[in-house]
């Protein structure tokens, strides 16, 4: 199979697929390595970057997916029904980063960091899709963990968990702080 025919079927799963594949899923059906089917998907990513269109082809930890660039959300809601866009509060991004820099972690781990319930975030973080059961903890109770998901990656346009921002000890004593001075009741 020549190269043209090789983008021509990794174009045609990712677009009926309509999630994520994963790089080995690809190399199977396309009967090649990992290898050359990531540098052509690489290849694909820089056209699809380059020519003017509609679609991209992004990764999420491993996997990859095509899908709307979104400047073209715009011209997609005037067709489609209006995406329903979920608000994230300063509760639920609070306990999101939480679960992102801490995972896998049961809720009571994430009550202890801050301080109050956290059942209504994780529960609308689940609904969301955002974070996920990735298990239970092997401890009295058997509770459950929590991990985020592939939305969260795509969400926040990020590859993998490594894209996280490394997180300084001097900006974490800079949020115990701010958390100290909202528990008191003082201005930030």
């Amino acid at each position: 199979m020549n190269i043209k025919k090789l983008e021509a079927v990794v174009e045609a799963i990712l677009f009926t697929m309509g999630e994520s594949v994963e790089i080995e899923r690809l190399a199977a059906a396309v009967e090649h390595d990992e290898d050359t089917v990531r540098k052509i998907i690489r290849n694909m990513m820089i056209r699809y970057e380059e020519e003017d269109r509609g679609i991209q082809l992004i990764e999420l930890d491993g996997s990859f997916q095509l899908c709307t660039k979104p400047e073209m959300y715009e011209y997609l809601i005037k067709v489609a029904h209006i995406p329903k866009k979920h608000v994230l509060t300063d509760v639920l991004l609070e306990t999101l980063s939480i679960v992102a820099y801490k995972q896998p972690i049961t809720r009571l781990e994430i009550e202890k960091i801050r301080g109050v319930s956290c059942d209504h975030a994780v529960n609308k973080l689940v609904e969301y899709g955002l974070i996920c059961e990735a298990g239970r903890l092997d401890a009295p109770g058997r509770p459950i963990l929590f991990a985020t998901t592939e939305e969260f990656l795509r969400y926040f346009g990020i590859e993998s968990l490594d894209d996280l921002p490394i997180l300084n000890q001097e900006t974490i004593e800079d949020f115990k702080e701010e958390a100290e001075r909202e528990v008191m009741g003082e201005d930030a």
